[in-house]
């Protein structure tokens, strides 16, 4: 696995950021991730009955596909660093009427705010290329805490495996560029599960723009 690109923004640079996206988002570059994102969350395969959490939500949209699946006997979490966020995905569920089986909170998913094993599954899309380098086995440490004994993950990220294309080369000396703005950048997302210990069972590679997408479903052993 070769060295990635460290994330030198701070935290407090990603919320005041994603605060100011959070109107525009899925207008910027949602649609973009739309597709994959959901894709994810059907490789999940969320069950009625079933508690899920997904980390770093965004404008909410696969929240509202989460909570169509888990039905009126589950229930869903939402965590995600951005207050805005938060604001913009409580309107979508309120209006799509599941705001009633999801509880959104404000936090780092590098300190997730649940108990242990309190969790049947956690999905997370574009979100772990967001923490720098040393913080992704925190990360991903921390999802193991909160899922229950063979419990899963699916992780939706930008992939640094595999070719070089030039779309990746032109994305990374971006993201170099402007850190603060373009401040993911692509990953390892299967070697990273199972460096924390999960059992990957599925790996699917597609392309966004150019850019290589990994979705990855793991188990807690």
């Amino acid at each position: 696995m070769e060295t990635m690109l460290p994330v030198s923004r701070t935290k407090a640079d990603a919320r005041r950021l994603y605060d100011s996206l959070s109107r525009v988002y899925d207008l910027i570059g949602g649609w973009f991730e739309s597709g994959h994102s959901l894709g994810g969350v059907a490789r999940l395969s969320p069950q009625p009955g079933e508690m899920i959490l997904e980390i770093g939500f965004g404008t909410g949209r696969c929240l509202d596909s989460l909570a169509g699946r888990i039905g009126e006997t589950g229930k869903g979490c939402g965590l995600d660093i951005s207050m805005g966020m938060v604001r913009v995905a409580r309107e979508r569920l309120r209006k799509s009427g599941a705001i009633d089986r999801i509880d959104l909170c404000c936090g780092d998913a590098a300190q997730i705010p649940f108990e242990n094993e309190s969790f049947d599954a956690v999905f997370m899309s574009f979100t772990l290329e967001l923490f720098d380098t040393p913080e992704i086995p925190q990360v991903l440490q921390e999802t193991a805490r909160v899922l229950r004994p063979r419990g899963r993950i699916a992780v939706v990220a930008m992939s640094r495996g595999g070719k070089r294309s030039l779309m990746l080369r032109i994305y990374e000396w971006a993201h170099q560029k402007w850190p603060k703005y373009l401040d993911c950048r692509p990953v390892y997302p299967t070697a990273h599960l199972t460096e924390a210990g999960y059992r990957v069972e599925s790996e699917f590679t597609s392309s966004m723009a150019g850019l290589s997408v990994e979705t990855v479903l793991a188990t807690k052993p």
